[in-house]
């Protein structure tokens, strides 16, 4: 077994559970691999020769990231709240790759600049005094975790200092915002402060509804994962999504304690997606999208939610692979290969087995989350509800339980967690849900096994 994670914990994992301790050991693995990234980009702009990163450029870098080093001596917390913030990571990687790759794009120049920005948040958290002059090129300068300013793309000055924030443009009238805690109140309409949700369990974080950070999507566009675009979010949906938000510490605490402590420890912010198709205007009817990304460890990007108790299964479900993905960061769980061949239930896609393997761990905790939710529900409908989910997940899962365990591929930790996962499903047998339930469930994935196989054979002819 891997020396930095105890069998226990691994067990743990693999019946998709993980108490704080177990979570922190995948969380604290996640932020020094975040240092190291930030490292090896401040390493590679200094190495990067001038046609890729020109003198002033190179200059440019160094005084951010010393203004960096300022905010964590001042307060490490708080300057490392912008560091360690998922979207960091997108922005992070495209850098490196563009000052390593043997052809940087033009962006690479609008994404060093956005180091400046980092730089200036994580002062701004800190509540330093400073100046600072940043440059940018499109019509939003954002500051993550802070806000978001409308501007010209250009130069904007910054400064810093007794409980304010002015910002200057040649040509526009400065902006002055008042901090509270090194967090920004709005006060004019040309700034935007990052909005947050309130915290899951007492003395945790708020947690960031991030709908302002250029790196939300950065990579290529959510849509061909089978996203919704990222989007602003106004009025109404930040009362929509408020609403659904209030309900959803309850409903993971009835779907099982081990949600509640999941979500609090590993959330880290909420990206709005635009309501799928079929939803309807507001995003008010079950149909839905979410995910999670490996370069933004914490981040759950997703549409809105019919009800809190969807709500929370989103966070069941997509904070599931994130706990997957940093364990496989820490140890192989198997040594299969890329190709997208296996059957999921889930995907109208072949999917490869790593994808086989984190989506068998999602939707076996859905199965939990929903079987507790039914045996803890007041009433019928929403228990119902419940059956009806925990039956067709618990049935995905035991059509692609034969090809996990039939695989020579997994290594002693990924054996471990398909072993657990095999518990998990048996023990979710000893309070089945209906009768009628289970048989739709079973004609569900049967149809599903069919439809993928009709796929499948059209495209060899």
């Amino acid at each position: 077994m891997s020396p930095a994670l105890p069998e226990g914990a691994l067990r743990a994992l693999g019946r998709t559970e993980g108490d704080a301790d177990t979570l922190g050991l995948l969380v604290r693995d996640q932020d020094t691999r975040r240092f190291v990234l930030l490292r090896a980009l401040l390493d590679a702009a200094a190495q990067a020769p001038g046609t890729v990163c020109p003198p002033e450029l190179r200059h440019r870098v160094a005084a951010d990231w010393a203004l960096l080093e300022a905010a964590d001596h001042a307060d490490r917390a708080a300057a490392r709240s912008v560091l360690l913030y998922p979207l960091v990571g997108p922005w992070a990687l495209r850098c490196l790759h563009g000052l390593t790759g043997a052809a940087p794009g033009p962006e690479l120049r609008t994404d060093l600049d956005h180091l400046g920005a980092l730089a200036v948040a994580a002062a701004i958290r800190a509540r330093l005094s400073f100046t600072a002059r940043l440059t940018t090129r499109g019509p939003v300068l954002s500051l993550p975790t802070v806000g978001a300013l409308d501007v010209r793309p250009g130069v904007v000055h910054i400064s810093s200092g007794k409980g304010e924030l002015t910002l200057r443009q040649a040509g526009a009238a400065e902006i002055v915002v008042r901090l509270d805690s090194g967090t920004a109140r709005p006060g004019d309409p040309r700034w935007r402060s990052t909005r947050t949700l309130p915290p899951l369990l007492p003395g945790a974080a708020p947690v960031p509804m991030d709908d302002l950070d250029p790196y939300r999507t950065a990579g290529g566009s959510p849509e061909p994962h089978g996203l919704s675009a990222a989007v602003r979010v106004g009025g109404p949906g930040r009362r929509s999504w408020a609403q659904a938000w209030e309900g959803v510490a309850a409903q993971l605490r009835t779907g099982g304690h081990q949600r509640l402590t999941e979500a609090a420890v590993l959330l880290r912010c909420l990206v709005p997606l635009a309501p799928p198709p079929g939803s309807g205007r507001a995003g008010g009817s079950a149909a839905h999208c979410s995910g999670t990304r490996r370069d933004a460890f914490g981040a759950v990007l997703s549409s809105p939610p019919a009800t809190p108790a969807h709500f929370a299964s989103t966070l069941v479900h997509e904070l599931q692979h994130t706990k997957i993905a940093a364990l496989s960061a820490m140890t192989p769980l198997h040594h299969e290969g890329p190709d997208a061949r296996y059957f999921a239930p889930w995907r109208p896609d072949p999917r490869p087995f790593d994808g086989l393997l984190q989506g068998a761990v999602s939707h076996a905790a859905l199965a939990d989350y929903w079987q507790r939710c039914a045996l803890g529900a007041d009433r019928a409908d929403q228990r119902d509800l419940a059956w009806s989910e925990h039956a067709r997940r618990r049935e995905q899962v035991g059509a692609v339980l034969p090809v996990l365990a039939g695989s020579g591929a997994l290594t002693p930790e990924g054996r471990v967690i398909v072993n657990e996962l095999i518990s998990l499903y048996h023990r979710l047998a000893e309070f089945p849900p209906p009768t009628g339930h289970q048989a739709r469930a079973r004609a569900y994935v049967r149809t599903a096994r069919v439809i993928w196989q009709q796929r499948k054979d059209s495209k060899r002819l």
